[in-house]
């Protein structure tokens, strides 16, 4: 017989409340430096006129007047908010009906959903999808892709760009509402859960949407006469086209003013309703059990099972070690408020949950027909455009390093630095159960993107001398506040429940999520245009999608290359890595509040 591993002791409380603080160190200098100092000079440039191609002078609220005055920030507001409608409606009603009947239909349907939702997302790119229409416009076109006509008139404008952009973004945002649903639905009871997943949905669908760029730059850039201007396109017409910092500045302060509030509306709403996320068991089966995990370790490990007298890791049942009033370990034997009763299997949901019958599996898979139905529809461009596609430049390997490299670097820097914050703040608890309020120093920035900061980390580039270079293109964020939020709440969930043993109960089962997020920012890097397109200007230094504009703004005659954005090793390499972390890792989540029993 072999001895079983001892799981790791928890920390003394005095010391791992120290060291929760300190690893939340990192992201609060990198939230200092990358957020907040870029979101003063924004501020302060607000106040000024000149900046770029004469002096600056300090002129007052005047910018403010000016824009307050004219009727296109209005439209554009308006515009961009239109923008949303389509999209909010497919996330709040699509995502959770196609989430529901998904989680139904049992383990193969499932799985085979997954497949189709992971296609969905490392296939989009903003980009190329408005590359794909821009094929619309041309005298031969035909099919759905002549929609694309309509950009042509003013009156009819608004409309097509408006279908566009909801037929572009149908099949991402539907996958990414049911990937966040899923967990909602066997977490405990349902409906809180649901309710506070979805108030989130829908605070980050107008959130990205108020940010909305690419699609509407390469398809109309605001025109024609202006009657399709957004927020983000008004603010580069500003500060870059008409080299006006201030006015520029001030645009950018208003939706950075917005987006602030939604996201300290989002993380109120995550910390009062108690909103945390935890693994169910590798050992659970049913309609919901994804098998043996490579993410955990062998059995009789820390993260598996425990010696006689040790606590068991996350997502395993068995008693837990209590809680003092401040939420740090107690003494064992002490009494403490736990999360929602598990079954036998470990899971909160899964005593409710049996095998998937008949009429499950049909509706599953029917579901799963119509949404694979309507997303190749509403695709349909793009993959006639990518079967089209000749190589070109905008395809080359350099152009790929240029966009791959910088996005991989950044992302593992800012995932990286809001894994560390994370685990000492949800996982090791320095404020104790309130420790999730820490989130509020962050939470004005967790919907806001490169544009509304665009104006002063371009200046500051500038100033530096590196436009025009290859570290130019590297992301400014130096934290990433969407990771930290779910890394946060993950960490929670597991420190509920794995005792003392914080290696293996927290952050070994904690380490897959940051890696997928790491991708998933990955991802949104090298598909943003605005960034690049601010800092290069030398072809040998364009990534994809500025190549790609910079192809669709010339004068040749060459088909538009429209997989540049999404070279087929990398699509090849993210599915896989998608598909995996679904069936085996993500599958596996499970999302209660306070009120799931």
């Amino acid at each position: 017989m072999t001895s079983p591993t001892p799981a790791f002791p928890a920390p003394p409380q005095a010391f791992s409340r120290a060291l929760g603080w300190l690893l939340a160190v990192p992201a609060l200098l990198g939230t200092l430096i990358s957020l907040v100092l870029p979101t003063v000079q924004t501020i302060w440039l607000s106040f000024q006129s000149g900046g770029v191609m004469r002096a600056s002078a300090y002129v007052g609220a005047d910018n403010y007047t000016d824009l307050f005055g004219e009727d296109e920030f209005w439209r554009a507001l308006g515009f961009t908010l239109s923008l949303t409608l389509i999209p909010l409606l497919v996330a709040v009603i699509a995502g959770p009906l196609l989430a529901l009947a998904l989680d139904r239909a049992g383990t193969w349907p499932r799985r085979a959903g997954y497949v189709v939702l992971s296609l969905a997302i490392v296939t989009f790119s903003p980009v190329g999808v408005a590359a794909a229409w821009m094929r619309g416009l041309m005298s031969d076109a035909s099919g759905i892709t002549s929609l694309a006509e309509g950009l042509r008139e003013p009156a009819t404008a608004p409309g097509t760009l408006r279908l566009i952009v909801a037929a572009a973004t149908f099949g991402v945002v539907c996958a990414l509402a049911v990937i966040a649903f899923l967990p909602a639905l066997r977490g405990g009871t349902v409906a809180p859960a649901m309710l506070a997943v979805g108030a989130l949905v829908v605070l980050a669908t107008v959130a990205v949407g108020l940010q909305s760029f690419s699609v509407g730059m390469v398809l109309t850039r605001g025109g024609p006469e202006r009657s399709t201007e957004t927020l983000a396109g008004l603010q580069y017409d500003y500060a870059f086209r008409m080299a006006q910092l201030g006015p520029g500045a001030s645009i950018a302060v208003l939706t950075g003013v917005i987006l602030g509030a939604l996201g300290i509306i989002a993380t109120v709403i995550a910390a009062a309703s108690r909103l945390r996320i935890t693994l169910t068991s590798r050992t659970e089966t049913g309609p919901h059990g994804a098998g043996p995990s490579p993410f955990e370790g062998p059995k009789g490990s820390a993260t598996a099972s425990g010696p006689a007298g040790s606590w068991p890791a996350a997502g395993i049942p068995g008693p837990r070690p209590a809680e003092d009033a401040s939420g740090s370990w107690a003494a064992p034997g002490a009494p403490a408020e736990g999360p929602a009763p598990v079954s036998s299997s470990g899971s909160p949901g899964a005593a409710r949950r049996g095998s998937a019958g008949p009429v499950g599996v049909v509706v599953g898979v029917v579901a799963l027909v119509v949404f694979t139905g309507a997303g190749l529809l509403c695709a349909w461009p793009w993959i006639d455009g990518v079967l089209a596609s000749p190589g070109s430049p905008a395809g080359s390997l350099r152009v790929h390093m240029n966009t791959w490299v910088p996005a991989l670097a950044g992302a593992l820097v800012s995932v990286g630095v809001a894994y560390l914050a994370a685990l000492g703040i949800g996982g090791l608890r320095p404020l104790g159960r309130g420790s999730e309020w820490l989130l509020l120093a962050f939470a004005p920035w967790l919907f806001v993107g490169a544009g509304p900061l665009g104006n002063a980390n371009w200046q500051n580039v500038r100033n530096l001398g590196l436009i025009d270079s290859f570290l130019a293109l590297f992301p400014p964020l130096l934290v990433s506040v969407p990771a930290l939020l779910v890394l946060t709440l993950l960490c929670k969930g597991l420190a509920e429940r794995a005792g003392r043993d914080f290696f293996g109960g927290v952050f070994v089962p904690s380490l897959p999520m940051a890696g997928i997020l790491a991708g998933a920012v990955t991802l949104v890097n090298a598909h943003d245009l605005l960034w690049p397109m601010l800092v290069v200007q030398k072809p040998g230094l364009y990534t994809a999608p500025v190549a790609q504009v910079a192809q669709l703004n010339g004068f040749s005659s060459q088909a538009i290359d429209v997989g540049a954005t999404t070279p087929v090793v990398v699509v090849a390499i993210a599915l896989a890595a998608l598909v995996a972390a679904q069936v085996f890792y993500l599958d596996r989540l499970a999302i209660a509040t306070k009120g799931s029993r």
